[in-house]
């Protein structure tokens, strides 16, 4: 089982890769409250990914 630290990184990785795109979306017009909610989703989505593979 990885330590916390480590799944810590791996979330803050992740929200940063897609908090990139989704301010992109954001500054095309999106809903702000919508990219956040796309950028936790994929976030928590690519961490529980790694954690599986």
């Amino acid at each position: 089982m990885e330590s916390r630290p480590a799944l810590t990184t791996q979330l803050a990785v992740a929200c940063l890769g897609a908090g990139v795109i989704t301010s992109f979306a954001v500054a095309q017009g999106q809903n702000p409250f919508t990219a956040l909610g796309i950028t936790l989703f994929s976030a928590l989505a690519a961490v529980m990914v790694g954690q599986v593979l």
